[in-house]
């Protein structure tokens, strides 16, 4: 039997969760089908879910169809909860996106698909509430194939007799191989299926079935699609790898690790490896657990191509590869926005603290950090509906009342200019000198560093733990305090003693270089921005271009399709957060607005808001670029603008 993992992903209210609902139930996974307005779903048990009638969490069902056990992950929608829609792609076989037939592609759908599309998973759609007044599949298929795919196409009911001749036409168009085949006519039916799984499989063609998930229509025909378009093949034999998708703990606080096996076979009690390489830790899995709904059943072992949860595991996080592949997969959907979390008695920092700490593990985007200076915590997060659950979630789960500050735009700062910065820390007893190079790096790399340091300079021990230093999150540019990005750091030098080293003396040297050479180089202050396109009637073109201008937007030549103009360009979140609101106004609610986080650029106004912030970068006790030494006995400081004369070594700027 086939093990195939398939996620459902929508844009919110488009019918995802009841579409989940009708398979398990097809399927006899379940006797009745669940209803979100009445509160009885099998994947959205949660209070919080039921309340609001939206999925938050990730869940999961198991169900078997024909010669394939499915492993069912229904996702969220909302755009709060995207970074945990984006979590399980890592693990998907297939992937099935459910669109309305009524207000066809929307902007999550958008995001939607580019993740899909950057993770390569083969797609299938379903084009669902074709029951409701104003309903047209064939404008929603035109819609995806303008908006997302040429490639996409309706598939008729298959059987395995026959083919239709304007799909076989579809797939030959797509394929020189089968457009020979097809004009020869020598391929059999049963070739042209083969072929249209294949085709499917590679990305080539994106399957797409019309119904009503509510009204139990079409979804027969979408199973046994699936069933027959889609294939896995999973290596028992191999030593046991797998990807963590989900951590999450149970009701009596143990923490669980769900991961997806990739290949080989996992048993309780097997020593299982994960973490970056160099730094792997290794743990005894203790228990495992197969998932189902709110189901949850003990297991002897794990096997490629399943979902499970294991227990034992006390720091691994969503991303990580265990067992035979090691890394982490990185994240595309990054919060843009940052809060601060408000509590009074009878809650204590320590109690908020290891309630987010759990939190962050569960969500890793959350990036909980205590700010030292300010004495605050802060999480980052997508939006106000996010900080409303979690909310609830304190109060329910952790029995802790807090609040959150209004969200605030999450900046970053980085530099455009090289520079070479120095850090020396010799109070009576210690002894650590760092020189480093600050380039300008790629936009979107964040902060990497490069070892020129030779081992007669400095012995290689000393080396690796100022790389470990200056790869850690946290570093803070001058501007704001914002976080450090896009910047490149070579260690080029560095000196130890041989009786007086010791602990955090390279921590404090090294930090004091980079705050050295930051101080000598020309910072940038940046801001989030938006990918967006925007489709409105010819006659709201003029305003709504002078509108984008306005808000420090840029934009390529409109595009005319049919009656609607599109237009596509990059803006700031800052100022597009809520424009969705200005611009149902101008458009007497006809235009339609698509946001995706797209990375950030240079702040359009850097000026206010480094005065908003008002950081004062000599009162931050982390980042001082004065250098340390020593002198009979008597420590003394040199301030950052003299420290490079007096380093004990050479300047060393070329290697």
């Amino acid at each position: 039997m086939m093990n195939k993992t398939i996620g459902l992903l929508a844009h919110v209210d488009a019918g995802k969760t009841t579409l989940a609902e009708q398979l398990l139930f097809h399927t006899q996974t379940i006797r009745s089908r669940g209803r979100v307005d009445h509160k009885d779903t099998f994947l959205d048990t949660h209070a919080i879910e039921k309340a609001r009638g939206i999925t938050v969490f990730a869940d999961q069902a198991e169900l078997v169809y024909g010669s394939s056990r499915y492993f069912l992950l229904d996702t969220p929608g909302h755009v709060d909860f995207s970074p945990e829609m984006e979590r399980t792609l890592q693990v998907l076989d297939y992937a099935v996106v459910i669109v309305s037939a009524v207000e066809g592609v929307e902007s999550h759908t958008e995001t939607v698909w580019h993740l899909l599309r950057r993770h390569g998973i083969p797609t299938f759609f379903f084009i669902n509430k074709t029951d409701r007044a104003g309903a047209d599949p064939q404008r929603v298929l035109t819609e995806i194939r303008e908006t997302l795919s040429p490639d996409a196409v309706l598939l008729p009911r298959l059987t395995s007799q026959a083919m239709p001749e304007e799909l076989k036409a579809f797939m030959a168009e797509r394929d020189e191989r089968l457009f020979s085949a097809y004009l020869e006519g020598n391929l059999p039916d049963d070739g042209w299926h083969r072929e249209l799984a294949a085709m499917v499989h590679s990305g080539a063609l994106f399957p797409c079935t019309a119904g009503s998930a509510l009204q139990d229509q079409g979804i027969a025909e979408f199973l046994a699609q699936l069933e027959a378009l889609t294939v896995s093949a999973y290596d028992h034999t191999l030593p046991f790898a797998g990807r963590v998708y989900k951590i999450r703990h149970d009701d009596k606080g143990t923490r669980m690790t769900y991961i997806k096996a990739l290949q080989g076979l996992l048993k309780v009690r097997d020593e299982l490896s994960y973490g970056p390489e160099g730094q792997r830790l290794s743990e005894r899995v203790t228990a495992i657990r197969k998932v189902s709904g709110s189901k949850q059943e003990a297991a002897d072992w794990g096997a490629a191509g399943e979902l499970f949860a294991v227990v034992g595991l006390s720091s691994a996080l969503p991303g990580d590869g265990v067992g035979a592949i090691a890394g982490s997969a990185g994240s595309d959907l990054v919060p843009t926005l940052k809060s601060r979390v408000a509590f009074a008695p009878p809650a204590h920092l320590k109690e908020v603290l290891q309630a987010f700490m759990i939190l962050g593990a569960e969500d890793p985007s959350l990036n909980v950090s205590w700010e030292e200076q300010l004495q605050e915590l802060h999480i980052h997060v997508m939006g106000q509906i996010q900080l409303e659950v979690l909310e609830q979630i304190l109060r329910e789960r952790f029995r802790i009342t807090v609040t959150f500050g209004e969200p605030e735009i999450l900046y970053k700062e980085t530099i455009v200019s090289t520079a070479y910065g120095y850090g020396h820390f010799e109070p009576l007893g210690h002894y650590a000198e760092v020189h480093l190079k600050l380039e300008p790096g790629e936009r979107g790399s964040g902060i990497t560093v490069i070892n020129a340091c030779h081992p007669d300079d400095l012995a290689t021990g000393y080396q690796h733990q100022i790389v470990q230093i200056l790869q850690e999150e946290g570093h803070h540019g001058l501007l704001t305090g914002s976080p450090l990005t896009d910047l490149q750091l070579t260690l080029l030098s560095g000196r130890a003693h041989n009786k007086h080293t010791s602990g955090g003396d390279f921590r404090e040297a090294a930090l004091r270089a980079l705050r050295q050479g930051l101080e000598q180089a020309d910072n940038v202050l940046l801001e989030p921005v938006y990918a967006c396109k925007i489709r409105i009637h010819p006659d709201d073109l003029g305003r709504v271009m002078t509108d984008i201008r306005q808000a420090a937007g840029s934009f390529a030549p409109p595009e005319m399709t049919g009656s609607q103009a599109v237009i596509s360009g990059t803006v700031p979140v800052a100022s597009f957060m809520n424009y969705a609101v200005r611009l149902a106004s101008m458009t007497q609610g006809k235009g339609s607005l698509s946001l995706r986080v797209a990375g950030y650029q240079p702040c359009h106004q850097t000026e206010a808001v480094v005065l908003a912030k008002n950081y004062n970068k000599n009162a931050d006790p982390l980042y001082t670029g004065a250098s340390i030494f020593c002198s009979k006995g008597q420590a003394y400081s040199v301030p950052w603008e003299e420290a490079e004369r007096h380093m004990h070594i050479k300047e060393r700027r070329e290697r």
